[in-house]
């Protein structure tokens, strides 16, 4: 997580993390927001939102909501996600820096949906899934991780060039990618990996760990 900056967790439904992969980045969030049955992955948790919205269609009981009177309801015929509303009321609120947990699993319509969001500047900057973490960089970025972990790292729309790595297998020095190309199951050979994206900012996807 990035020190010094103003950061808000967004949870929303599908498949999470446990608990005791996320706690640590709990705790440096300032705020925590529940998109939809993203509230029952909080509530399993043991973890008291500050807030919650979406259209409350996926919760598994939408009586528990009475317990937040905060909560920011919308239609359920709407042109936006739970998720993108939950993402757009933490920038209103002056996140800088947006943790998304959830998502993973279910409908694949839904994973584009998140991983579209990725392409819009107020977009979330970090994803994590019940195993994966996706970051979102824009300037060199170093990743602790196992020796020998797939590391895999995808352009934006806009294409990549001018990346550095130190750390893989296969180095992103020279390579330029265009739409539809890409950089998957590369290898870490050190306990540290640097990326650096070059011209535009790029996805990078890790193992999620402790």
């Amino acid at each position: 997580m990035v020190t010094g900056v103003k950061t808000a967790l967004l949870v929303t439904g599908g498949d999470a993390p446990g608990l005791d992969l996320i706690k640590h980045r709990l705790e440096a969030c300032s705020f925590i927001c529940a998109a939809d049955s993203g509230l029952d992955v909080l509530i399993a948790w043991g973890v008291e939102p500050d807030l919650v919205v979406g259209d409350m269609d996926s919760i598994s009981d939408p009586a528990i909501l009475d317990h937040y009177p905060g909560t920011i309801r919308h239609p359920t015929d709407k042109d936006e996600t739970d998720t993108e509303i939950g993402i757009r009321e933490l920038r209103a609120r002056g996140y800088q820096r947006i943790l998304l947990i959830g998502g993973g699993g279910g409908r694949l319509d839904h994973l584009l949906a998140i991983r579209a969001l990725f392409e819009n500047p107020w977009g979330q900057d970090e994803w994590l899934t019940h195993r994966e973490r996706v970051v979102r960089i824009s300037e060199p970025t170093s990743f602790a991780v196992p020796s020998g972990c797939t590391v895999s790292v995808f352009p934006l729309s806009t294409g990549a060039s001018g990346m550095s790595s130190i750390g893989l297998k296969w180095p992103l020095a020279g390579l330029c990618w265009g739409p539809g190309e890409f950089g998957v199951s590369n290898r870490a050979i050190e306990p540290e990996v640097t990326i650096s994206p070059g011209a535009s900012p790029v996805l990078v996807v890790l193992p999620l760990l402790a």
